[in-house]
């Protein structure tokens, strides 16, 4: 891969006008296109990421998925294609200064696919409920007896080659997003790994742990779709 690969982040982001301009003024400069997708937010949050200097699309269907999507149809539209997408959620839970930590093994040719591991990182106390332990404990337990995957979490920071994510043909719209990629990511035969982030308590609350709603949601779709893609 050349030496100075073209990198685009997406960041899809709900009522996070808090932490936005954290996220963005974090991100390396390296970074060509930081594109925060605005799903339906009734905050600043998209005036604050705009002021902050992100390209900010939007997509008033709810859904983390459905964000990521709009996101890429933007990049899309480019003259120019990324070599290189990176993921990460706008709360500022994830250091976006770990970013090329991501990066750095895609471009020496380790990997196509790399997943920063809350498990194997630094969590802050407090930074991941019950629930959220226990469900991506459940779900890499069922991926790797089912698939035969490696992973050890469902973390929102994540890297992979453009054309690698095009190939996969993304299409869930909400809590699958995540667990569809690394499913779809084993499958294809990708070089995949992960590597250790750091983690902190989100600002604001959160979307889908915050409720009871959206954990059972969350937990699933999530346990739906390792199934639906083993089947």
């Amino acid at each position: 891969m050349s030496s100075t690969p073209i990198i685009d982040v997406i960041i899809p982001a709900f009522n996070e006008e808090e932490s936005i301009s954290k996220v963005i003024l974090d991100i390396p400069k390296q970074v060509r296109h930081i594109v925060v997708a605005d799903n339906g937010s009734t905050d600043r949050t998209a005036q604050v990421a705009k002021v902050a200097g992100a390209q900010v699309v939007f997509e008033p269907q709810k859904g983390y998925g459905k964000a990521c999507l709009t996101a890429m149809d933007w990049i899309k539209s480019q003259e120019i294609l990324p070599h290189i997408v990176i993921f990460l959620d706008g709360d500022y839970s994830d250091y976006p200064q770990e970013m090329m930590n991501l990066i750095n093994p895609i471009m020496e040719g380790k990997a196509e696919f790399v997943l920063g591991s809350r498990t194997m990182g630094i969590r802050e106390k407090g930074s991941m409920t019950l629930p959220q332990v226990f469900g991506n404990w459940l779900a890499t337990t069922l991926m790797k007896v089912m698939y035969r995957a490696k992973f050890s979490d469902l973390g929102p920071f994540r890297a992979i080659l453009w054309k690698k994510l095009l190939a996969l043909e993304m299409v869930d719209q909400n809590y699958g997003w995540t667990i569809e990629m690394q499913i779809k990511v084993h499958r294809a035969g990708l070089k995949y790994l992960e590597v250790p982030v750091s983690y902190r308590k989100r600002i604001g609350s959160s979307k889908v742990s915050g409720t009871v709603k959206g954990v059972l949601g969350a937990g699933y779709k999530i346990i739906f779709t390792i199934f639906k893609y083993w089947a």
